[in-house]
């Protein structure tokens, strides 16, 4: 857990490397110009490839290479071997991509965390000087109560009523 002693992490990136990773991403996208998105009813209907059917479509694909002509012509076995190998070359690739979303999440959160952490500490500290009559304090801290009770207060979509924060 992070705390204002903890700082694990300090630093930005720069104008320049926020940059270069764009590039990089927009060279992963001209390097694979064939990617495309599927609807969530795509998603959830297609059939999906696992270690199990692997197994199935690989033995299936050598049954049909060794038999072709037992089978109709429009049954492409080079359009399967194709299939499979490109989802082989995407699940490596997937694979290293996942590891580095979870990085940059990670990463992510924790800073997200430090910040909203070290605003808490600010956020008592004002009130504990309003509480002790510090002149101009009660301004920031009346400003920042503010701020922090519509931050706390989950939006509803379905109806008009507040959620009590405490």
């Amino acid at each position: 857990m992070s705390n204002l002693t903890n700082n694990r992490l300090n630093t930005t990136l720069t104008s320049q490397q926020v940059a270069e990773v764009k590039t990089a991403i927009q060279t992963i996208y001209a390097s694979m110009p064939f990617l495309l998105g599927l609807t969530v009813e795509e998603r959830i209907a297609l059939p999906k490839i696992n270690v199990a059917n692997k197994a199935f479509a690989e033995d299936a694909i050598n049954a049909i290479s060794n038999n072709a002509e037992m089978l109709p012509d429009y049954l492409k076995v080079e359009d399967m071997k194709t299939d499979l190998q490109l989802f082989s070359q995407l699940d490596e690739l997937s694979g290293l991509v996942r590891q580095l979303l979870e990085k940059i999440e990670d990463t992510q959160i924790l800073a997200g965390s430090e910040a909203y952490v070290a605003a808490l500490v600010g956020y008592k500290l004002f009130g504990a000087a309003t509480s002790a009559g510090i002149p101009g304090s009660d301004a920031i801290y009346d400003g920042l109560k503010a701020r922090f009770a519509s931050a706390s207060v989950p939006k509803q979509e379905t109806t008009t009523e507040s959620v009590d924060p405490k």
